[in-house]
């Protein structure tokens, strides 16, 4: 399957042909741009639409199997579903999507900062609608530095960087020093999709992002606590237009 999103995130309608369909709802196609609840990232949602009678099949979730990408779509109670062979037009919800994208892109530069300013490793993440977190892996939690984060974060992104998409060899991936700043390990496989902050950070990452950090806005701390003996958690949120 060729997931469009992992070097265009900005794709927001595409067409593709139905490869699979189990149980009338779970939905594989031969390309897809829908995201998978995967990395900390939520899935996307949307619409297939299928050529020829134009019935629209809302996406109500996305997930990975295996290699595969499934789409779950909601079926009426009346009419045929969607079946092998079926060319579609796919339409992501745009407005959800575009907020990850710059919820995540957020949380890298938050991320690159806590590990510039701490020496923490980061331990996970989950992007929400309403609020993000980041985990990271610190003994001592000092909350007056809390406010600096989000400074420092903001001044980043004021910056306007560039955010590029490269494929990297595991080996060359590994030479990027900070790459280290994540706990877990790098994907056991050949190439790594690492998402380039130019001339501040880049981070092995499969989720989408913005092309400019200037598309994130200013983020606000909203919460702070720890989690465990060395687990500490921030949580942000994208701030509105003053």
């Amino acid at each position: 399957m060729d997931a469009l999103y992992l070097m265009d995130c900005y794709a927001k309608e595409f067409e593709a042909t139905v490869e699979e369909v189990a149980g009338d709802r779970f939905v594989i196609l031969d390309k897809t741009a829908f995201y998978p609840d995967s990395g900390g990232q939520p899935h996307d949602t949307g619409v297939l639409v299928r050529e020829g009678d134009g019935r629209e099949f809302p996406v109500t979730y996305t997930r990975k199997m295996d290699d595969l990408i499934s789409h779950e779509v909601a079926i009426a109670d009346s009419g045929s579903g969607l079946a092998a062979g079926d060319r579609v037009t796919g339409r992501i919800d745009w407005e959800r999507r575009y907020l990850f994208m710059r919820s995540h892109t957020a949380c890298h530069v938050l991320s690159a900062v806590i590990h510039k300013e701490t020496g923490a490793l980061i331990t996970g993440n989950r992007i929400g609608d309403a609020k993000t977190r980041v985990d990271f892996s610190l003994k001592d939690f000092d909350r007056s530095e809390i406010k600096s984060f989000e400074e420092k974060t903001n001044e980043i992104i004021d910056q306007n960087l560039p955010v590029e998409i490269k494929i990297l060899s595991k080996e060359d991936a590994l030479k990027m020093p900070s790459i280290v700043k994540l706990k877990m390990d790098l994907p056991d496989r050949e190439e790594i999709r690492v998402i380039d902050i130019v001339g501040y950070d880049a981070q092995a990452c499969g989720g989408t992002h913005v092309r400019n950090t200037g598309e994130i806005g200013h983020i606000e701390v909203v919460k702070a606590e720890n989690k465990g003996k060395n687990n500490r958690r921030i949580y942000f949120r994208l701030k509105t237009a003053d």
